[in-house]
């Protein structure tokens, strides 16, 4: 948004500058911020550290002629449960403290959020009455109430016996957008079903993100790819390969008679009310029997928010101003894996809002979000991105999403879309920025087209996290650490760690955090790219221009200690 934008100001922002808490100029910059970030004026405030909370509140509560309600006096289990949408809870920053015949009390810490109430409202038909709270007892009583769900939900997967691994909810998801129900009767035999229900819950509590079923000559083993690296959790007797198979594609929907040729399907696995966790599920002819992997996807992952997906705050500010443009292309790259898809999935979310109209064409669609028409693309009954495009341009689109640009059909519709004042979001499979434009380029796309439309490309990759409970200075020598990329001036601040392994993580290593290359298309790169240059000068311009290529990021997670100098060597390179 441009800065010089005069924002009209709130009730909220005139009393905080009447009181001195704020003045004119941050409230006007706070306000465009807030609007970017779709969060309120005084969580704005408050998580930036602009303002003190409890002046802010105390402030609201007398212009407004409300309490200030002390949220922690609260019994937690007399909060409604399953009640409000956890997604409109995180949204709106308000959390439901009780009702009363059909009324609703939610907690907010801005009374002139009515956006809030009336989207409560509707989803609940409950009328609502807002409650003020201090901004950070709030965000502390959200955070606490969304880990009671959780924590419910992880004891559920935690008690489970085996005589209740037979009873899981489990249906088979039709890729057209049905979901029907598996009945127990068409599978093979009881200590089968309880197996493979194990493997999945088992996947689920070890935050694996696939699951692999791999037949071999005499043998046959199950491997969970975690944190982004493989390891083998059970090798089953060979002989039960053909009815692990039979089971798991009679829970996929999948023709059992079938073992010649790959087939796709999707299982739907519900632990709770207001928790499910998909699977898509992929069988391979090998030779000696199906392989067949699971893809876990968890629909929680695409509302971690952007903050949790580790872009420095350049970065991050670069993705979310190029998001809220009224038109051009996005474009996320990275090998297979690398979190492509929760990028733009958590892009789509902070754009999700009653007021935008939101399409994604998928191949498959991974993540199922609501507020957002999403397509599977089936070129069997000729229906690809190129033809769900041309739709999506004839639906009044404000937001559009194409899986990936495999052609220069879906790549000069999508152009065009950019150009006539829609946002467009996709993926390539490129290692870099530069090389995304050069893989434009090679396609077809003119380069006028290419360097008119595109406004931002991110470059990713996934690095596993240095566990915090066992991790050590590395000790490295600065010569190392100079020839590795480091400039003299990091090493001063420098606090690079190794992994050492304990009972709390996989080898040193718990989680992953990932590595950016987000590069804004400046006047400059237009020019080189109209100029026809190659990816080697349109890498060294971004460089001049100031962003940072993946080794330059990576080495900048590794200075920070949230992960290994060998990490970043290995999912970077020169």
């Amino acid at each position: 948004m441009n800065a010089s934008v005069v924002m009209p100001l709130s009730g909220v922002a005139r009393r905080l500058i009447a009181d001195e808490i704020i003045d004119e100029t941050q409230a006007q910059e706070a306000l465009q911020e807030a609007s970017q970030q779709s969060i309120s004026l005084v969580s704005y405030l408050v998580r930036n550290g602009i303002a003190n909370g409890d002046l802010i509140a105390n402030a609201i509560a007398d212009e407004f002629g409300s309490p200030l309600f002390d949220v922690s006096a609260l019994d937690p289990e007399a909060m409604p449960k399953e009640l409000v949408d956890p997604k409109l809870i995180r949204q709106h920053h308000a959390l439901p403290l009780y009702k009363r015949g059909t009324r609703l009390f939610i907690a907010v810490s801005d009374p002139t959020n009515l956006r809030a109430q009336d989207e409560i409202k509707f989803h609940t038909g409950l009328s609502t009455e807002a409650i003020l709270v201090e901004d950070t007892a709030l965000s502390t009583a959200i955070a606490k109430y969304l880990d009671d769900e959780e924590t419910a939900f992880g004891n559920k997967l935690a008690n489970l016996d085996d005589a209740g691994l037979e009873d899981l909810d489990i249906e088979a998801v039709d890729e057209g957008g049905a979901d029907q129900e598996v009945s127990n009767v068409d599978v093979d035999d009881t200590p089968i079903v309880r197996f493979v229900n194990k493997v999945l819950i088992d996947a689920i509590k070890g935050g694996a993100s696939d699951i692999h079923f791999e037949p071999y000559e005499k043998t046959y083993r199950v491997r969970f790819r975690t944190d982004g690296i493989l390891h083998e959790v059970t090798r089953p007797p060979n002989n039960l390969a053909p009815r692990l198979a039979a089971r798991l594609k009679v829970m996929s929907k999948m023709d059992i008679s079938e073992r010649r040729v790959p087939q796709d399907g999707r299982i739907k696995m519900r632990l709770s009310k207001t928790r499910a966790i998909d699977f898509r599920v992929n069988t391979l002819p090998t030779l000696y029997g199906e392989k067949i992997v699971l893809r876990i996807l968890d629909p929680s992952s695409a509302q971690m928010g952007i903050d949790a997906l580790g872009y420095e705050e350049d970065q991050k500010k670069l993705y979310l101003e190029a998001m809220h443009e009224p038109q051009g292309m996005i474009l996320v790259t990275g090998p297979t894996g690398s979190g492509k898809t929760v990028s733009l999935y958590t892009g789509l979310n902070i754009l999700n809002t009653t007021e935008r109209n939101i399409s994604s064409a998928e191949d498959p669609v991974e993540i199922n979000m609501e507020g957002i028409n999403q397509v599977h693309v089936n070129t069997k009954v000729g229906l690809g991105f190129a033809e769900a495009l041309r739709s999506f341009l004839r639906q009044d689109p404000d937001v559009i999403m194409v899986g990936e640009i495999r052609d220069i059909e879906t790549a000069e519709i999508a152009i065009k879309a950019a150009q006539t004042g829609h946002m467009v979001m996709s993926t390539l499979h490129t290692n870099s920025a530069s090389e995304t434009i050069t893989r434009l380029l090679n396609m077809g796309v003119p380069a006028f087209n290419v360097a008119t439309s595109v406004t931002l490309i991110i470059a990713q990759r996934l690095a596993r996290k240095l566990c915090p409970h066992c991790t050590e200075p590395a000790n490295l020598p600065k010569e190392t650490l100079l020839e590795e990329g480091f400039q003299e001036q990091d090493l001063e601040v420098a606090q690079v760690m190794r992994p050492v392994g304990c009972s709390k993580c996989n080898n040193g290593y718990k989680g992953r955090v990932g590595i950016y290359e987000v590069v804004r298309i400046t006047p400059q790169l237009q020019r080189i790219i109209m100029e026809g240059g190659n990816s080697l000068v349109l890498a060294e311009a971004a460089k001049k221009a100031g962003f940072n290529n993946l080794r330059k990021s990576g080495l900048l997670k590794a200075a920070k200690g949230l992960t290994s100098l060998e990490e970043v060597n290995r999912v970077t390179k020169d």
